[in-house]
């Protein structure tokens, strides 16, 4: 039996002035309500965007992701712009936006990114944190642990999960691959899989159960000190939570051939 054809984070369904029109499918629900999207394909959305402005020689090595407001489950407007130009660095920004009640567009996610020049270093090239080898063979189930999450965009990746959940002092080890494009008809790039995997560090690096607890990330921030290459991506995830309900969720971001960058997320701990 063939596999069934994709379906999609978003379908493109036109343009209204400098704006992109998009409509989010199912595989963007959110599990902290029932019409709220996932931060995941709400980041790779904002950087395919800004993809279109790179350069040749140059690539983007830090993306931020501010979520401004729950992103609803409508049509969606997105734009992308140059913010400061420049032939070694540029910075890059993007923004979505969704209607109000009154249907009144609003802007509920904004993105920026350094776009740097590249150039050979591979006599002085080191990493800090250790290659973790990608697994001998892949549970994309997700060894069975991901339960009342599997649902929305969680259901969009495959999953597998190395060594223990919620154990203090251990960080998890989830590998992902992006199983739906983030548009429909488009090959997404890789950098548009990490970013779209990179927002579930806050749940891979959970330390408080979601029955109980709700904790909400307002950004994402991604650094890549390697282009990000292939299909499946490591995150190697941990939660440090304050004495006042704010914590801060931080990941190891791996490839097949070692460690490409590190994830950073501002995380609102809040009991249900």
């Amino acid at each position: 039996m063939s596999d069934p054809a994709p379906v999609g984070c978003y379908t493109h369904s036109g343009y209204e002035d400098d704006f992109e029109l998009l409509e989010p499918t199912a595989y963007t629900g959110s599990g902290w309500g029932p019409n709220m999207q996932h931060g995941g394909p709400v980041s790779a959305l904002l950087t395919r965007a800004m993809e279109r402005h790179l350069n040749e020689g140059t690539r983007i090595t830090r993306i931020a992701v501010e979520i401004l407001s729950a992103v609803p489950l409508s049509t969606m407007r997105l734009r992308s712009w140059i913010k400061r130009p420049g032939r070694r660095i540029a910075l890059l920004q993007s923004e979505l936006q969704a209607q109000d009640d009154a249907g009144r567009w609003r802007p509920v996610a904004m993105a920026s990114a350094w776009q740097l020049s590249t150039r050979p270093t591979q006599e002085i090239a080191h990493h800090a944190d250790a290659r973790v080898p990608l697994p001998s063979r892949f549970d994309a189930g997700g060894n069975g642990s991901l339960g009342a999450w599997r649902m929305g965009f969680v259901s969009a990746l495959e999953w597998h999960i190395d060594g223990p959940i919620g154990q203090p002092g251990v960080p998890t080890m989830a590998w992902l691959r992006l199983a739906q494009p983030v548009v429909l008809g488009e090959e997404p790039t890789d950098l548009q899989r990490v970013l779209a995997m990179a927002d579930v560090a806050n749940g891979v690096g959970a330390r408080l159960d979601p029955q109980h607890w709700t904790f909400l990330n307002t950004d994402l921030s991604v650094y890549l000190f390697e282009p990000p290459q292939g299909e499946w991506f490591g995150i190697q995830a941990e939660t440090s939570v304050g004495h006042d309900g704010i914590a801060l969720s931080s990941a190891v971001l791996h490839g097949a051939g070692g460690p490409v960058g590190r994830i950073a997320q501002n995380v609102l701990v809040q009991p249900r």
